[in-house]
């Protein structure tokens, strides 16, 4: 059979890092034999390194945007970038804005890679020299090598995860094919395979993973990390996406992007449970203060973070994403009036209430950050509006005002981006920040965690626990309690919400609305904005309106990407995912 190119891929040649540090630079071996890589000390430990590099980074994801403008968080202000096709629905198996098979399965071979090789470094200096030094640095090199192998297997199983929740079962590797091999016979494992796969791995290599690394290392994969993707895999494996096929039209092969009936209240226990160990950890911790979560230097090592992907300084998401009012900004991702009105007024320190735009008080001030129709913090934290403060000035989000229309590429929501924009560079100047993307953290395993109670167990005195630990994050978020008193159904919109509020722009709203199954009323439906007219300009005053900026289409066949056509043409017994 023909070579697969995507699956298995042959390296053209050697990427591994410059330093230990998870920062970006690379340089390319082409001068080393595989033979020397593999039995060299230094190498290997680059070329760990490198497996890092297959981590997500979300800042300019696809095609310069932000995964939360393929949702109804945002809209990216340039128009022919390739997010709009999800948006747009014109997308399928041979153009993808996010073609992540070969990618991800390179990642995955790389690790294989690395697994087959690392057993061949070569520490005859030390071991045949019988000094007590030279002894004790190869026994800390033996060590160090077993936790390599560790962090290499929890990036691979890290790596079939992102896979499975775009195509469901793939084929599962642990083997390195090489060119000229066979690879007849090679089918996609089901999704309960390949799920218990990845939890399979991440129990193993969990209790050998540290709690915490140096400073030089931080980015690495943790026993944290290992225990917190585990109860993400869990949380999917009990949602309603992989337990319900009803949505594919009679699939032939359910298997592929569906478990097997069985007891879904066994799942949940299993995800919450998942989720529990983590917190028993006792290491992490939420940040008192969650904007600083999202930039530097807390952005780099706090408690909360439980796996981040780093960077090296640049500024390349500010000129992306600061407002076309700075000089080099392009605006970028503009979040939407879906998402702040999504933000609750606070009523008082025991009262929230939904956002009313029928409400005359609420609509007077959609805005206010004090009083009794002060909004959520997380708004202000997350989002600029009209007439705030950023970077030094009041921002003139209005028509004529020179953050907004009818200023070429100005926001189209009447909103620009604050959270992960660091608002103190001089563009000028060229200065930069160092970032690192979360992945990870407490508050996404808190909230996962009541998720899943609140499934098998409602009424469970942790659900608002862990909720409200999120709400009451002090002195930087004080909102309310979680109401007492309220339904299963109720908590559960409740704790949607949540995510939808705390984890906004950090890439898990594209997923979260497919695995709960409502993503045709939400990734479906038109995308609003804000028009804003200042009737007074001393004191200032606006009249607000919101808009639709644009009709979005969600299909059922767009729970799953397609597998990548040219996949099928070197595979062509596979069965295409539904409906594409």
């Amino acid at each position: 059979m023909k070579k697969n190119n995507y699956i298995l891929a042959a390296f053209s040649a050697l990427v591994i890092m410059t330093s230990c540090d998870l920062d970006p630079g690379v340089e390319l071996l082409t001068s080393l034999q595989e033979e020397d890589v593999a039995t060299r000390y230094d190498y290997q430990m680059r070329r760990l390194t490198s497996l890092y590099l297959g981590l997500p980074s979300g800042y300019m994801e696809i095609d310069g945007a932000m995964l939360a403008s393929a949702t109804d968080e945002a809209e990216h202000t340039i128009q022919n970038s390739n997010v709009q096709r999800f948006n747009q629905g014109s997308w399928n198996a041979v153009s993808n804005p996010d073609d992540a098979w070969s990618g991800l399965f390179n990642s995955v071979r790389n690790a294989n890679l690395f697994l087959r090789d690392i057993d061949k470094v070569d520490l005859d200096m030390y071991r045949l020299n019988p000094r007590t030094d030279m002894q004790l640095i190869y026994q800390e090199r033996i060590e160090e090598m077993e936790r390599w192998k560790r962090e290499a297997r929890f990036l691979r199983a890290f790596y079939y995860f992102e896979l499975i929740k775009r195509y469901g079962g793939v084929p599962l590797f642990e083997d390195v094919f090489a060119p000229g091999d066979d690879y007849g016979g090679i089918n996609r494992n089901t999704l309960k395979e390949c799920i218990e796969y990845i939890v399979s791995e991440l129990d193993s290599v969990a209790p050998g993973l540290p709690v915490e690394y140096p400073a030089g290392d931080l980015g690495r994969a943790s026993r944290g990390a290992a225990l917190a993707l585990k109860a993400k895999v869990l949380l999917y494996a009990a949602s309603d996406l992989w337990n319900d096929p009803s949505w594919a039209g009679g699939y032939a092969e359910p298997e592929l992007i569906s478990l097997p009936p069985g007891d879904r209240m066994a799942r949940w226990e299993a995800a919450a449970d998942a989720a529990r160990d983590v917190i028993d950890m006792g290491h992490h911790r939420l940040h008192p203060v969650y904007p600083a979560l999202f930039l530097a230097p807390e952005s780099f090592r706090n408690r909360e973070h439980i796996l981040v992907r780093r960077h090296g300084a640049s500024n390349q998401f500010e000129r992306m994403n600061y407002s076309v009012g700075f000089d080099f900004g392009n605006s970028g991702t503009t979040p939407s009036q879906n998402l702040v009105d999504a933000h609750q007024v606070v009523v008082d320190p025991v009262t929230a209430v939904d956002f009313d735009w029928n409400n005359t008080n609420h609509a007077a001030n959609p805005y206010a950050d004090s009083g009794p129709t002060a909004r959520d913090p997380r708004l202000f934290h997350n989002i600029v509006v009209n007439n705030s403060v950023f970077r030094g000035r009041n921002m003139e989000i209005w028509e004529g005002g020179i953050d907004g229309p009818p200023t070429a590429q100005s926001t189209r929501t009447g909103y620009y981006l604050k959270k992960f924009v660091d608002p103190d560079l001089n563009l000028h100047l060229n200065t930069t920040s160092v970032k690192a993307w979360p992945l990870i953290r407490l508050a996404d395993v808190f909230l996962m965690y009541a998720e899943a109670l609140n499934e098998y167990s409602p009424g469970h005195a942790d659900i608002a626990r862990y909720v409200n630990f999120v709400r009451q994050r002090m002195p930087s978020v004080r909102m309310p309690r979680i109401p007492d008193g309220l339904s299963q159904d109720e908590v559960r919109e409740f704790i949607r919400r949540e995510r939808r509020i705390e984890l906004a722009f950090e890439g898990h709203r594209f997923w979260d609305v497919r695995r709960w199954m409502i993503a045709p009323e939400t990734l479906g439906a038109p995308l609003r904005g804000m028009e804003i007219t200042r009737t007074s300009a001393d004191p200032p005053a606006f009249d607000y309106s919101t808009r639709i900026v644009e009709e979005r289409v969600f299909e059922p066949r767009m729970y799953f990407y397609p597998i990548p056509q040219s996949e099928l043409m070197l595979m062509p017994e596979w069965m295409q995912n539904p409906m594409w």
